[in-house]
């Protein structure tokens, strides 16, 4: 593989670092209390890229993503994940124990549970979102690997960001929970989770649509909500400190990368 061709990239910000994976690669860089940069990489175990057909790939980048975490976990113990923080697992619990007392509600309508429980779901990544450092990591990550996809310095809002796919996954959602609810009572918990799946794919290659297609009207308009949400809620300007964690999680995902062949 040639150095000079551009590796598609992913990435995660971590209350003290930046986990940046490739197709075959991640890497992680993380800042320790004392100061320390640590730098670990590795070859991913599961690759949702060679799943066929096609429109399974989006679903199995979820499989990938929970494997990639457990790798995390095992490998970098000096990762702070954002959602292993106190507040948000108890975010977490209570989103779940919100959300299983409302589908059983008889109160609202079928709408307006839908749209609490959308609303409840949100919650813990709020909170994750809380905390100022996460966000400066993750405006380093998008910085970052904005920089090196294209040729030159970039902000931190970036095109690819899961933050682009909140308003359609909801939407798809929604209408996956009005389809279920027509359903017998029987068939609405294996619907309703075909239906999440579905609608992360939708969401998903809606954005890869707008991605290959930045020119058209349709496509600005998809990606301005969560270009707005980035600017004002999931990113902050990162320090030249954070920048260098990205840039040497960056760096250890390409080395192994461009050694796989």
């Amino acid at each position: 593989m040639e150095h000079d061709e551009k590796i598609p990239l992913g990435g995660m910000a971590l209350d003290n670092g930046v986990f940046v994976q490739s197709p075959s690669a991640w890497g992680c860089a993380v800042r320790l209390p004392n100061g320390e940069l640590r730098v670990t990489s590795g070859r991913k175990a599961f690759r949702a890229g060679r799943i066929s057909p096609r429109f399974l790939r989006n679903p199995a980048r979820v499989a990938e993503a929970f494997v990639l975490l457990s790798t995390l976990r095992r490998q970098v113990p000096d990762a702070k994940l954002p959602f292993r923080r106190p507040a948000v697992l108890a975010a977490l619990a209570g989103s779940v124990l919100t959300v299983h007392s409302l589908r059983r509600s008889d109160r609202l309508s079928a709408r307006t549970r839908d749209l609490a429980t959308v609303a409840t779901a949100l919650l813990p990544a709020g909170i994750a979102l809380g905390k100022r450092e996460l966000a400066e990591y993750h405006g380093a990550e998008h910085t970052t690997i904005g920089t090196y996809e294209h040729g030159e310095p970039r902000s931190r809002v970036h095109e690819r960001c899961g933050s682009n796919l909140v308003l359609p996954m909801l939407a798809g959602s929604l209408i996956a929970n009005a389809v279920a609810m027509r359903l017998p009572r029987w068939l609405r918990p294996a619907a309703r989770v075909s239906g999440q799946i579905a609608a992360i794919a939708g969401a998903t290659e809606l954005l890869d649509w707008a991605v290959r297609n930045p020119e058209r009207p349709l496509a600005r308009a998809f990606e301005r909500p969560g270009q707005e949400l980035q600017r004002r809620l999931s990113t902050a300007e990162p320090s030249e400190a954070q920048l260098e964690v990205a840039r040497a999680a960056l760096e250890a995902c390409l080395e192994v990368e461009r050694k796989i062949e």
